[in-house]
Order: structure tokens, then C-alpha cells, then sequence
């Protein structure tokens, strides 16, 4: 099944998601699986009220153009206190936005990545992958 971040092939990419990869095992000691473009750790199944249901992954991220977009999924908490900490970073629904590993706080977004899996666990059983 190869090595997910081999999805990253420019050296620069390479160097970062190694270091993301580092830094996303430690904090929730599951390995890594490739969904999409997406690096992923653990996953949940969800089934909304339309009836519509599937499987994603519990937390994870990718290395864009210009920034890396952390999945801290499904987006159900804000987490004020850690956003102060993490450094600069823009926040979507389920997403946050970091400009790179080297422009933020490596203990706040351990804790932010542990705390959107808490929260998770609060609305969908979360398994490891």
C-alpha cells in the first residue's frame, strides 16, 4: 500500500508533511492513510438526518499551494483558547489554515488536533486506521 506521503512529491511538500506526519502521530498514535489529497488519522462513520451516511477521516491535513489546511473535523467546537496559542492561521468549518509548521506554536496545534478528536468522539464513534 505504499507510504501516504509519497503523494507529496515536490521536496519542499516532502520536508513538511514528514514533519506534519511527525507531529499528527504523536498526537493521536495512529498511522497515516491517504484520502484523496488528504493525509488522514483514525476515522469515524456519520450518518445525517437525510439519511445520507459515510466514512472520513477523524483528523488530518494537506499541504497546499500556499498554506496547509488542517482537518479537525466535523468543525463542532472553536477552541478560543488554543487558536490564541496556535500562531496565524484563517479557520473554516472543519478546517484550519496555517501558512506552515515553522509559523505556529507545535504544542498548541498537538493540543487542537487532540481536542478535535475529543470533540468528535462526542457526536460519532471515532476509530483508529
Amino acid at each position: 500500500m505504499g507510504n501516504p506521503l509519497d503523494v507529496f512529491t515536490d521536496p519542499a511538500k516532502r520536508a513538511e508533511a514528514e514533519k506534519l506526519d511527525a507531529l499528527f502521530r504523536k498526537a493521536t498514535g495512529w498511522t497515516p492513510r491517504l484520502w484523496g489529497k488528504m493525509i488522514g488519522y483514525g476515522e469515524y462513520h456519520y450518518t445525517y438526518e437525510s439519511g445520507r451516511q459515510g466514512d472520513f477521516l477523524a483528523t488530518g491535513f494537506n499541504i497546499r499551494a500556499r498554506d496547509v489546511s488542517l482537518h479537525i473535523l466535523p468543525g463542532y467546537a472553536d477552541f478560543p483558547d488554543i487558536a490564541q496559542r496556535l500562531g496565524p492561521h484563517k479557520r473554516g468549518k472543519s478546517c484550519w489554515y496555517i501558512p506552515g509548521l515553522d509559523r505556529v506554536d507545535p504544542d498548541a496545534l498537538q493540543e487542537l488536533i487532540r481536542a478535535g478528536l475529543d470533540d468528535l468522539r462526542t457526536h460519532w464513534e471515532v476509530k483508529p486506521t
